[in-house]
């Protein structure tokens, strides 16, 4: 099965947060608070998928009262933060079925575990290296600069829920 296949079948996205949503910089703030930033086109893509009823879960082993509500402003409710173990916290969460269904997307070391336990890995094109090595698919956007937009996209366009030419001339 190639990746157009693969996509085509996907029902499940699952996201890590920083280095996928975000491009990996953290502003401190006084008193210990990060402030990260987010694309506005990923944002799009992801409440879309939501309204369109693809399942969108965030897996992140940072915890954020600030990346918690963006979450829940684009409709995911499905949001983990401080993860430890990101493969149990979705193997907990799936049903059998799901589980051949879901492309997950990750960028660093703490993702690997899970990257390899997928039915289709995805990475953003600066992941590390180890991550590049294994994905079965690396968007040509970085971490927080288009690449979940991309793999919800090709994804949606695939099976025909992207939005037509009438629906964007609505927005």
């Amino acid at each position: 099965m190639n990746i157009l296949e693969k996509m085509a079948a996907i029902s499940v996205f699952v996201f890590d947060v920083d280095g996928v949503m975000t491009d990996g910089s953290l502003l401190i703030m006084p008193g210990g608070d990060y402030l990260r930033t987010m694309n506005v086109k990923d944002g799009f893509a992801l409440q879309l998928a939501v309204k369109k009823g693809f399942r969108v879960i965030v897996i992140s082993g940072a915890k954020s009262a600030l990346v918690e509500e963006r979450m829940k402003y684009l409709g995911i409710t499905e949001i983990f933060m401080g993860v430890k173990n990101k493969k149990d916290t979705l193997n907990n969460l799936l049903t059998p079925d799901e589980q051949k269904k879901v492309l997950f997307m990750g960028d660093d070391l703490p993702d690997l575990d899970l990257l390899r336990n997928v039915f289709l890995s995805c990475c953003p094109a600066d992941a590390a290296p180890e991550i590049l090595e294994k994905a079965a698919y690396c968007s040509p956007f970085g971490g927080g600069k288009g690449c979940v937009r991309d793999v919800v996209e090709k994804v949606m366009k695939l099976q025909g829920k992207w939005l037509n030419d009438d629906q964007l001339a609505a927005i």
